[in-house]
């Protein structure tokens, strides 16, 4: 495949330029404008951030794109999936309100915002890819429903994958709740029985009889279980839980297949803003601070060569003193691994490449 093209600008402004602005020259120069937007759908997917967490990008962000898809025509929606693990974006309801909190509503961004996988996380369009480890994806309905996707993704590190960059944003953000199951878990759902109130939820939600209930306390048969997760987003107590067992690289390549379940067969481009850089995911209800300096912003209809560029400009960032990384064995010559030496974001990398995604060489281009 032919080298993919990066657009780069840095956080630097003047009198009559902004960072806003820059951002708005960046993604024209990088062609984003190209797409046809005129009347079609337009999924901008982002993460909302978790309440309590102040390092998810600031709303004002969004609204550029959003404006200039409506001035082509467009009719652009912000949108992210439910989350597997309890928190305040579990559900549609809890998570508007916490997109509402963190900024993301309509007079900030100019555009609504509707949670993909519906009110239980279970509304889900299955997706058929035959991959290496996923053979059906069950993506967020409203995502697939979208004419176009565009990716707007705050850069940072994570606990699991090593980084969280634009195909994490959209191949783990994508999948509904029972495709985030099938992303962290090699097994099926277990019921915590202390927890569990016996309300029957998750037993009138399970199609393939794998819910039994006895003395007020749910049990679920493996063998008849499928994995498809509806008891996680019926259940009212969350006492039906999934283990994060599967292991680093595996998570990585199946996050891969979910994204390349996600953008096949329609335009897409893609943004990433490297900026307060926390170790960890803005899943977290806090932020530790930034490991390295802010870097930029950065554009690319390639997703593979945009994580690419974005982790090779953090590596070339000195370490923050005070930081977590700061105090980490700096053997690995790669912040994110020396952040998490149990993971391997290159895996996620290369399994993208070999699915076609995109590749891992680029042009940066500084504008």
């Amino acid at each position: 495949m032919a080298v993919s093209n990066v657009y780069y600008t840095n956080m630097r402004t003047t009198l009559t330029e902004n960072l806003l602005q820059k951002l708005e020259r960046l993604v024209k120069k990088a062609g984003m404008l190209d797409i046809d937007f005129n009347n079609k759908f337009a999924a901008i997917k982002i993460h909302f951030g978790e309440p309590g967490n102040l390092a998810y990008l600031r709303p004002n962000y969004s609204k550029v794109l959003a404006d200039l898809i409506k001035a082509q025509g467009g009719k652009p929606f912000l949108t992210d999936c439910n989350t597997l693990y309890v928190g305040r974006r579990k559900n549609a309801l809890d998570h508007l309100d916490a997109a509402y909190e963190n900024g993301y509503n309509p007079f900030a961004t100019g555009c609504h915002v509707i949670i993909a996988d519906g009110l239980k996380g279970t509304d889900e369009a299955l997706v058929p890819i035959d991959g290496e480890y996923v053979k059906e994806a069950k993506i967020g309905r409203a995502l697939m429903d979208a004419d176009i996707l565009i990716s707007l993704t705050h850069f940072k590190g994570h606990e699991a994958t090593g980084f969280g960059g634009a195909l994490k944003n959209i191949g783990m953000g994508g999948g509904s709740r029972a495709g985030k199951m099938e992303m962290h878990n090699s097994g099926k759902p277990f019921v915590v029985r202390e927890t569990c109130v016996g309300c029957g939820s998750c037993q009138r939600n399970c199609a393939h009889s794998a819910i039994t209930i006895t003395d007020r306390k749910a049990s679920i048969d493996t063998n008849k279980c499928v994995g498809c997760g509806r008891c996680i987003g019926a259940c009212p107590v969350d006492a039906v839980n999934t283990l994060y067992d599967e292991a680093n690289d595996i998570l990585n390549k199946k996050i891969a297949e979910y994204t390349l379940a996600i953008l096949k067969g329609r335009p897409s481009f893609h943004v990433s803003l490297v900026v307060d850089v926390s170790p960890n995911c803005d899943c977290h209800a806090e932020n530790d601070a930034p490991i390295v300096p802010n870097v930029g912003m950065f554009a690319s209809f390639d997703p593979v060569a945009l994580d690419m560029a974005c982790v090779d400009a953090v590596n070339r960032q000195p370490v923050m003193a005070g930081s977590f990384l700061s105090e980490q064995e700096h053997c690995h010559h790669d912040h994110f691994t020396d952040t998490h030496p149990d993971t391997n974001w290159e895996s996620c990398i290369d399994h993208a490449v070999k699915l076609g995604l995109g590749n891992k060489e680029y042009h940066l281009i500084t504008i």
